[in-house]
């Protein structure tokens, strides 16, 4: 595809922006030491105070009201530079809920947030709820208005930076599996709401979430009461395509890395890059990278013309193909990178740590295949 002048301008300042936020990494440390490897805060800011964030939210809830293409492209380079803005990418998955199914109040509420740099969590996934997402067993009982909450979320992403939760709740007991299940926008700091991290092998990101008869006006329903799992299709297949256009990002980062290695790290009386052995692995991950790009930007474009079929199992190609492309890139560049990819001290040990999150979260890759299988009839 070919962006067009705004897209290709929008591009621009974000990437102007980018570089003087993170001209190196010890600036990159800087940004991130007192939230996380993966989101500053500050960074954030930066972004909402240039009017870089929520671009494809909207006109008519506050958004600019322009394309998804920028939205990935802002995922990109955010990701290929190193800029710690991922949370951002967690609350632009929640606001796919409140935009198509919230009230007013909802809309305003999330794209205001977005707009202005804040986190928002999304928070489905229980202890015995993973992927299987319609066991969920969190509760929510009404109260007169009201709606009481009682149960546990795990491996919530920035729940500790997050001003609302998105939370999943089973509201009837029918005895089907999909229904009786309803989304409700819960304040991060509401009484009740304990949140604690969850310690993993990358970055802070994820935590538990405990809910002790958490209670919400009757507004705080999102879409229809019961009807939660009708709701969720949409964002959680955005999610993925948003997965997949960091994963472009994260994957070009490692790859631009590794080439400015093996073109300066001289054994055998040359460069590593003169090695057939090294060169050829390489280019073929350039080349893998260069066609995630493609597929990914494709996809973002259906989406921006309305084809929301591309949303059938597409989406879930792209944050297949994008998180197993970012894994092999920081792997292999560890291995050609020898002691300098090992070791912790050059940062590329903790790439291939982050690497192995996006196979898992968004819905395990095992089961995007399946969804893709059954996209193809099978």
């Amino acid at each position: 595809m070919r962006l067009t002048p705004t897209q290709i301008a929008y591009r621009d300042a974000v990437r102007e922006l980018c570089a003087s936020l993170v001209p190196d990494e010890a600036a990159r440390r800087r940004l991130t030491a007192n939230d996380s490897l993966l989101h500053s805060e500050e960074a954030a800011t930066a972004f909402a105070e240039r009017d870089l964030l929520g671009v494809s939210l909207p006109e008519a809830d506050g958004g600019a009201g322009r394309s998804f293409v920028e939205e990935c492209l802002l995922l990109e380079e955010t990701a290929r530079t190193g800029v710690p803005l991922m949370a951002y990418s967690t609350a632009l998955t929640a606001a796919q809920s409140y935009l198509r199914f919230g009230d007013a109040t909802h809309r305003r509420t999330i794209v205001e947030s977005l707009r202005h740099g804040h986190a928002e969590s999304i928070s489905f996934t229980e202890p015995e709820a993973g992927s299987d997402l319609a066991s969920a067993q969190t509760t929510a009982r009404r109260d007169g208005d009201d709606w009481v909450i009682s149960g546990r979320k795990t491996w919530i992403s920035f729940a500790h930076l997050a001003r609302h939760l998105l939370v999943l709740t089973r509201t009837d007991d029918t005895g089907v599996r999909h229904d009786g299940l309803t989304l409700l926008m819960v304040p991060a700091d509401a009484p009740g709401v304990t949140i604690r991290a969850i310690p993993t092998m990358g970055a802070h990101m994820v935590n538990d979430v405990f809910l002790d008869e958490v209670r919400v006006a009757g507004a705080a329903v999102v879409g229809q009461v019961g009807e939660a799992w009708r709701h969720l299709g949409r964002g959680l297949a955005v999610e993925r395509l948003i997965i997949g256009a960091m994963c472009v990002g994260a994957s070009q980062r490692a790859l631009d890395q590794l080439v400015a290695h093996v073109t300066t790290r001289v054994q055998f009386g040359k460069p590593l890059s003169k090695k057939q052995a090294v060169a050829h692995r390489i280019a073929d991950l350039a080349t893998e990278i260069a066609v995630l790009r493609s597929f990914v930007y494709d996809v973002a474009e259906r989406i921006d013309l309305g084809e929301e079929d591309a949303l059938n199992f597409e989406a879930s190609m792209a944050k297949l193909k994008g998180s197993e492309t970012f894994k092999k890139t920081t792997l292999e560049a560890v291995q050609l990178m020898g002691g300098y990819g090992y070791g912790s001290e050059f940062g590329m040990e903790q790439q291939l740590r982050t690497a192995i999150a996006p196979t898992i979260y968004g819905g395990a890759n095992e089961v995007q295949r399946e969804i893709v299988a059954r996209g193809l009839g099978l």
